[in-house]
């Protein structure tokens, strides 16, 4: 690799960072390029070369969370072996995000609460949640669900609602309170699952 080459990348990568930490504190909109620029302490025209406008900035910067969700679950899920534990150790991973000193809410939420709809920000977004209600829905067909995609829905809903009070009302036990909730979603789903079709089809009476 060529010394410009090095330097570029090093750019890159110093341009992420302080995108990074400047717009999960104070949000996208606040923080303009001129204090990303500042806070990487490179040349204006390192960020449009790499990026090409703040707008693909914002898109690298959730990418980049994006990634960093899908490490943290797939390196938390190694620690169980059933699908139903798996799927209950999703939230695990969130306890462990919620519970970090600089959290500040779901990254995915609050950058998309401030562009437009149709934007590239919001593209990547969408991106993110089809990965994690796609992720619950494949462990609950896995542990058995009948109907995986409505428990997915609902457990992400568990999920959402987790993040946010544990940064709205700073409860650092928001993502276990959740999990409990998702087993008893869960248990009840197999349950249903289990069950002979005519043990759960209402009854009628016959008439006389």
């Amino acid at each position: 690799m060529s010394i410009k080459t090095a330097a570029k990348v090093s750019a890159r990568e110093r341009l992420l960072e302080a995108a990074d930490e400047l717009f999960y504190a104070e949000g996208v909109r606040t923080v303009g390029i001129d204090r990303v620029i500042e806070r990487a302490g490179v040349a204006k025209a390192s960020l449009y070369n790499s990026f090409g406008s703040k707008e693909g900035l914002v898109c690298a910067y959730l990418e980049e969370r994006f990634a960093r969700r899908k490490d943290r679950v797939a390196r938390t899920l190694t620690r169980f072996r059933t699908p139903r534990e798996k799927l209950l150790g999703v939230f695990d991973a969130l306890g462990e995000a919620t519970t970090e000193p600089r959290y500040n809410g779901c990254p995915f939420a609050r950058a998309t609460s401030e562009m437009p709809v149709d934007s590239a920000v919001g593209k990547v977004a969408d991106d993110y949640r089809v990965w994690l209600r796609g992720l619950f829905a494949e462990l609950a067909g896995a542990a058995g669900c009948a109907d995986p995609g409505t428990l997915a829905v609902q457990l992400l809903m568990l999920y959402d609602g987790a993040g946010q009070a544990a940064r709205m009302d700073r409860d650092p036990s928001a993502a276990t309170t959740a999990r409990a909730a998702a087993a008893i979603l869960l248990d009840a789903a197999l349950l249903t699952s289990a069950a002979p079709a005519d043990s759960i089809r209402p009854t009628t009476r016959s008439s006389v």
